[in-house]
């Protein structure tokens, strides 16, 4: 089910299929761990609904990519020619100096295509919509509405809807992002879980007017930089910028603000960086924050659990967010079935098989946010990138998790897999 922006009113997208014995379970958020989970979910016989603030899917944003272990959830999902067919097709990405001369070069082929530039590669919105896709004839979706009200007890969990709408579910999951309002009302404030890593990140969709041809293309100057990304509309491109900020205390959802801030951070900054900034004010999908991890000690309360960046943001620093949520969502998912929906077993682990993988990302994440700072008398050294220990942090960052293949709980709808797991 769905919201129809036109009539403010819920509207079917697709039924329930065929009976479930399974929990109802209800999950806030529907970018990327939320569907995920939902399919996953429901593949395991619960009852999905997915309620999501926005009054639609959110398209474009940031290229995310898929590695390592990561690609094995998105095959047992069965969607692997799916979202390679939605990819951005990048070749790679060139580092240049501010006459655009090509400085370094890093390939998609790279590590076995699990490198800087990953073979898999998609813009989240469109990852988003591949998701939603495949789950939405079976999973209720609710959009333009959230949670205002959450009372559990030991057998389940009383909702009230901004909208009016009260229902009872046996589990509640938390997939909606690093600003999560479900962590907020389960779990304390924001201020107890983020932690800021010194930078902002700003990203959005302009003309291809610069000859941008499958290459990132990235400009760095001490504490800042510009890039320019393909995308599969090879009219247009995605810009980003990073900054180092120390403190942010711009709203974010204050746009204005946000792009005030934007112009007075990248200002002089050399490249291609004030026509990038000409579009600024035309752009259709403008999107600016601090760039924060999200660290806490458990990711569960009674019946409610967090998922991707509400429990465990790695920062765009690790590349690493969107595997995060897909390993998460195949994790929590079984993990819950097969404790025959027990939340205190089955989210404690979800929490045991995940915790080493998730702090081996955050670990990136810092590492590459440090190597970023400003130098000065007091910034610490730049990581040495190159030593034995980051070839072995690299290794638990993309392939240190098991994936169990559950074998015995039920699967509704297990894809034809070819060759071993």
């Amino acid at each position: 089910m769905s919201v129809d922006p036109a009539q403010g009113q819920s509207i079917w997208t697709g039924g329930q299929g065929d009976a479930v014995s399974g929990p109802r379970v209800l999950v806030v958020g529907a970018s990327i761990a939320g569907p995920a989970v939902a399919h996953w979910l429901r593949r395991r016989g619960a009852e999905v609904t997915v309620v999501e603030r926005a009054p639609e899917l959110r398209p474009g944003g940031q290229a995310v990519d898929a590695r390592g272990v990561a690609k094995e959830v998105i095959r047992r999902m069965g969607l692997d020619a799916a979202v390679r067919a939605a990819c951005t097709d990048t070749a790679g990405a060139h580092t240049v100096d501010a006459d655009g001369n090509v400085l370094e070069t890093f390939a998609a082929e790279d590590d076995g295509g699990d490198g800087f530039i990953a073979e898999i590669e998609i813009l989240r919105g469109d990852l988003s919509r591949v998701l939603y896709e495949a789950t939405c004839d079976d999973v209720e979706y609710i959009f333009g509405d959230r949670i205002a009200e959450l009372i559990q007890d030991a057998d389940g969990v009383d909702v009230v809807f901004a909208g009016g709408d009260r229902r009872r579910f046996e589990l509640v999951i938390g997939a909606d992002g690093l600003h999560s309002s479900l962590r907020a009302m389960v779990f304390g404030p924001h201020e107890g879980f983020l932690h800021h890593l010194g930078h902002v990140l700003a990203f959005y969709s302009v003309p291809n007017e610069f000859g941008l041809d499958r290459w990132l293309l990235e400009y760095q100057e001490p504490g800042r930089s510009a890039l320019l990304r393909p995308i599969q509309d090879a009219s247009r491109a995605m810009s980003m910028f990073y900054f180092a900020a120390a403190d942010f205390d711009v709203d974010y959802r204050d746009v204005e603000a946000q792009k005030r801030l934007l112009r007075e951070q990248m200002a002089g900054l050399g490249w291609l960086t004030p026509d990038i900034l000409a579009h600024l004010d035309d752009t259709p999908d403008f999107y600016l924050d601090q760039v924060a991890q999200v660290v806490m000690d458990r990711w569960s309360c009674g019946r409610v659990g967090l998922l991707g960046d509400a429990a465990f943001s790695s920062s765009p620093m690790s590349g690493q967010g969107t595997g995060l949520a897909l390993v998460g969502a195949y994790l929590l998912a079984g993990e819950l079935a097969a404790a025959n929906w027990d939340p205190e077993a089955g989210f404690a682990r979800y929490e045991e098989r995940m915790r080493s993988f998730v702090e081996a990302n955050q670990e990136i994440g810092r590492l590459n946010a440090r190597s970023r700072e400003v130098p000065g008398p007091n910034a610490e050294p730049s990581p040495d990138f190159t030593g034995e220990w980051f070839a072995e942090l690299l290794g638990r960052a993309i392939n240190g998790v098991e994936l169990p293949d559950y074998t015995e709980i039920p699967d509704s709808g297990a894809p034809a897999l070819k060759g071993g797991n």
